[in-house]
């Protein structure tokens, strides 16, 4: 379930001249018992919507006087998210005639035209007051306080993010907050600039309009939220078009070779992430998100991943994590997230969030030896990294959405995954011009097609501790020698060094000449620079073997020495 909440509008949305039809009351009644909460965000005083309405405990939460009070029906416990009006700012409009004139806890309303001796009073007495309308009536309220503002300290303390909650309104008054939720809707009878902001107007009025728009969330859930605030941008197509990807139209597989730029597009989408405020979750078995921009990470080197941690960062939708499972060992690692992923899906379940899932080396975490039918359950809206589809669970492959291929052999990574799954590969498959990639839109049926990206703001830097004290598990590097009789295995830099300084000078001699320690730093720690450089030295036929060893080092040291902590 995606849509988790329902935020409505009181008068002439589900209210007609301040009455709740029984029809209306129903379908109220219906959407709660799908397990989704109910919000009411009105400007009324609370004593008044308690007199008009007898059956406020249909509501989880109350948002009133225009987004100054919360109030929890089922505990009755008010909470006031703004000061009390000034005394002698009533006391002056009461003296000018301002009439009707209402006072509660914050907000004081009358009608038009008593706006303009509001304002006036409002410039002598020097306050920061703002003047919200709704349909003829005037509120006067704390400036910055308003429906949008109320209803996120309402989303707060129920532990949702807006992107899960549709909203309904009719009014001035609630433009705000119809652009605050995932989806904003209006009642036909709403005001036209209302409409314009909305992402949807119902063909009936008031309640009847409320009805309707019940009947599709319980039909559709995520399915009716095309807006542009649930989509994330990719990248363009051929004639400029923008593609996006949505948390509810299924997971993501990024594929293509080592080095081609799956965790620099995996950034650049966090970013657009962060800027439509989605919350995400990096599962990252080799710590290659460490330093990564608007996330916290839990686990380092040292100290395996906290799931009470990971769980109690999670829980403030503004919060994203990066579990770091470099502290575990390689062969520990699956199963560690086969033990967290239901934590995360329960927690999608009951929230909503994260809503994405980032899983890096996918082929590793949920390989074809495991049953992958439980992690296929977890991954609602996941982005699953690998350089390898075909190693990947069929069962998780099977529920793939989309399709981003990489690289000039994109191609033949669709049809590795075609394979894998024992479908036939799209017709007319051909690798993507250079600096593009394959979007294959796989659950809407449409045909692969290339897409320009933008890369992350954020420079990638390179992960140090990983590769100088981690556990690079199957990409560690061997001393061998000329006749395959070692097996000496340097899981990280430092051991690297470690051996390469006591290794006898026949196996180093083998290995520099056969170009290894370039091709290791080039295709598993993924160091162009250090690779060209280590290429240079084993070039020169001038330097002694321990020039050699000594240079390589230095190399080395230059870039991954790590400081003491």
């Amino acid at each position: 379930m995606y849509v988790l909440a329902l935020a409505t509008d009181y008068d002439e949305t589900i209210a007609d001249e301040g009455i709740v039809s029984e029809a209306t009351q129903a379908a109220l009644q219906r959407l709660k018992e799908t397990g989704r909460k109910l919000i009411l965000v009105t400007g009324r005083e609370l004593a008044d919507l308690e007199r008009v309405f007898p059956r406020i405990d249909i509501f989880d939460k109350i948002v009133a006087e225009n987004g100054a009070i919360l109030y929890t029906p089922g505990s009755k416990e008010e909470r006031n998210l703004a000061p009390a009006p000034s005394p002698d700012f009533v006391a002056r409009l009461e003296a000018r005639g301002v009439s009707p004139l209402s006072v509660g806890r914050t907000v004081v309303a009358t009608l038009e035209p008593h706006h303009t001796v509001a304002l006036e009073v409002i410039k002598e007495l020097g306050l920061e007051l703002e003047i919200i309308f709704n349909k003829g009536a005037v509120m006067i309220l704390p400036s910055g306080i308003n429906k949008a503002t109320g209803l996120a300290a309402a989303l707060e303390e129920m532990g949702l993010s807006p992107h899960n909650v549709v909203g309904v309104g009719d009014a001035e008054n609630d433009h705000a907050f119809l652009r605050a939720v995932g989806y904003g809707v209006a009642v036909a009878n709403a005001l036209p600039r209302l409409k314009e902001t909305a992402d949807r107007t119902m063909t009936g009025v008031r309640g009847a309009g409320v009805v309707e728009l019940i009947d599709k969330i319980i039909a559709l859930d995520g399915g009716l939220l095309d807006s542009p605030r649930q989509r994330i941008a990719i990248g363009t197509d051929a004639e400029g078009g923008a593609v996006n990807l949505s948390p509810h139209d299924g997971s993501v597989l990024l594929a293509g070779t080592s080095g081609i730029g799956k965790s620099t597009l995996a950034t650049a989408l966090t970013e657009r992430l962060v800027e439509q405020g989605f919350q995400f979750c990096v599962l990252d078995p080799e710590g290659d998100y460490e330093e990564l921009q608007n996330v916290v990470v839990v686990g380092d080197a040292d100290n395996p991943p906290s799931r009470r941690e990971i769980f109690d960062l999670l829980a403030k939708p503004s919060n994203n994590v990066a579990v770091n499972m470099v502290g575990l060992k390689t062969e520990e690692r699956p199963d560690y997230f086969a033990k967290l992923l239901p934590e995360l899906a329960g927690l999608h379940d009951r929230t909503g969030r994260p809503h994405w899932l980032i899983i890096d080396e996918a082929h590793h975490l949920m390989p074809v030896a495991r049953d992958g039918a439980a992690s296929a359950k977890g991954l609602s809206a996941a982005i699953m990294i690998t350089v390898h589809p075909d190693l990947v669970s069929p069962d998780v492959l099977a529920g793939v959405g989309t399709v981003m291929a990489l690289g000039p052999e994109a191609d033949k990574v669709i049809e590795g995954f075609c394979k894998a799954i024992g479908e036939e590969a799209p017709a007319g498959l051909s690798p993507p011009p250079d600096n593009q990639l394959l979007f294959w839109n796989r659950s809407a049926g449409s045909p692969p097609m290339a897409l320009g990206v933008e890369g992350p703001k954020q420079t990638r830097k390179r992960h140090k501790r990983k590769y100088a004290e981690g556990d690079l598990g199957d990409s560690s590097f061997y001393f061998r020698g000329a006749d395959g009789a070692l097996n000496l295995k340097a899981q990280n830099l430092m051991m690297f060094l470690h051996i390469a300084e006591g290794i006898d000078d026949r196996t180093w001699k083998h290995h520099l000449r056969a170009g290894d320690y370039s091709g290791w730093f080039r295709d598993k720690v993924k160091d162009d620079e250090l690779a060209d450089e280590a290429a240079g030295i084993e070039a020169d036929r001038s330097l002694d073997l321990h020039e050699s060893r000594t240079r390589i080092a230095d190399a080395v040291l230059r870039r991954y020495t790590v400081p003491a902590d």
